[in-house]
């Protein structure tokens, strides 16, 4: 009997619902990808890239992790936007958070979680950045919230830093930068108003978005 043979049903019945659909569909997706976007999202499995903006495979470039972060010194990231940027040609970067991030809920306390609170440390700088500004909130939930938003912004200045994002608009190419977030109790996504087409740009709009409502 084959492990997960539930899964391996699923597929199988995923591929022939997709045949009978668009019987040339997975030939032309073996032949070529060539997706517009770039989606930088979270692990978090209640947030699938693909099914929250409705595209099929081969539309949607993708790159995960713990609370959607952009570190410079993570070149499994950087690797993913070279990627994208040099070789598939995206026109939109979509650096998308999430409400409810366990991610940012595990850095906003003080329990210990592990090999993970070394990663969680960059949103605790983030935290300690913007530390008047969510102390000020008094309600905790609302507090994490916010954090969540801020989060996503700080990661869209992280993608338009690299030198991948700023080489590719030196050269002329068509980018933009996207700050998103995305609620869990609704499935709605939520535009925080932040994008990003050129270095000069940035400043500005990072301003705008840090200081206005926020989630509004």
């Amino acid at each position: 009997m084959k492990t997960l043979s539930s899964l391996f049903e699923n597929n199988r019945n995923w591929a022939q619902k997709v045949n009978r659909e668009d019987p040339e569909f997975f030939t032309a997706l073996s032949n070529q990808q060539n997706p517009e976007y770039l989606w930088i999202g979270c692990s978090d499995s209640r947030v699938p890239a693909n099914e929250i903006i409705g595209l099929r495979p081969g539309e949607v470039f993708v790159h995960r992790n713990i609370a959607n972060m952009v570190i410079h010194t993570d070149m499994n990231c950087l690797s993913v936007i070279q990627y994208a940027v040099d070789v598939l040609k995206v026109k939109h970067i979509i650096v998308c958070g999430h409400y409810d991030c366990g991610g940012v809920k595990g850095a906003m306390s003080n329990q210990s979680n592990g090999l993970v609170d070394n990663w969680l440390r960059h949103i605790r700088d983030i935290y300690a950045k913007y530390e008047t500004t969510l102390n000020a909130i008094e309600d905790e939930k609302s507090r994490t919230e916010k954090l969540c938003e801020i989060n996503v912004i700080e990661q869209v200045a992280n993608v338009c830093h690299t030198t991948i994002v700023q080489d590719a608009w030196k050269r002329g190419q068509e980018l933009a930068v996207h700050g998103w977030i995305y609620a869990l109790q609704n499935g709605l996504l939520q535009d925080l108003h932040v994008c990003v087409r050129e270095l000069d740009e940035l400043s500005a709009i990072y301003r705008l978005a840090i200081d206005g409502e926020l989630g509004g």
